[in-house]
């Protein structure tokens, strides 16, 4: 009687188990996960304001005090400068690899002098620039990339409609470009 309730045990868990995958997974087959539709938004390595509505892609913004601009990138030839600086509230940027695991995040008040300034790289790119780090990028937060494709997410508020100009003109005016030395 023990052996039989152990394998119907055993059986159950097997099949929760496998179901968490399948429906896990499901995105990634699918081809409608996170870095799918933000690369869908155009060229790498500029950012795209998302509107209210949902675009061709299927990302909309959501929420209706906050502006949200993305994204793609890949860092398999050069690293990737994410810049941003003006007079808004609050902002966030988010990196992720193109699996969507987070890989870095931060907002205004953990940066330096409130501007956004994020150089994503990968491992051997970013130890090449340690070693001799170039003056524009000494205050600059460096990101190790595993994966050398990925998005990144960039938020702002506008609590009124008197932020959302200068909000607007925030994430537009973002950098998501390939760093080259000079």
């Amino acid at each position: 009687m023990l052996r039989i309730f152990f394998a119907v045990l055993t059986g159950l868990f097997g099949a929760a188990l496998l179901h968490l995958i399948i429906i896990l997974s499901l995105p990634h087959f699918t081809g409608k996960d996170a870095a799918t539709r933000i690369e869908a938004e155009g060229d790498l390595n500029n950012f795209y304001l998302l509107s209210n509505a949902y675009d061709d892609a299927g990302l909309a913004n959501g929420d209706p005090f906050v502006r949200t601009a993305v994204c793609s990138f890949d860092v398999e030839d050069a690293p990737v400068h994410f810049t941003a600086k003006g007079k808004v509230p609050f902002w966030s940027i988010a990196i992720y690899d193109s699996a969507s695991n987070e890989v870095f995040s931060m907002n205004d008040r953990t940066s330096v002098g409130g501007a956004l300034d994020v150089l994503a790289g990968g491992p051997i790119q970013l130890t090449d620039l340690r070693k001799n780090l170039p003056q524009e990028l000494q205050q600059t937060i460096l990101v190790e990339m595993a994966r050398p494709d990925g998005y990144a997410v960039l938020r702002t508020l506008a609590p009124q409609t008197s932020f959302d100009e200068s909000a607007r003109n925030f994430l537009s005016e973002a950098g998501c470009e390939q760093f080259t030395t000079r």
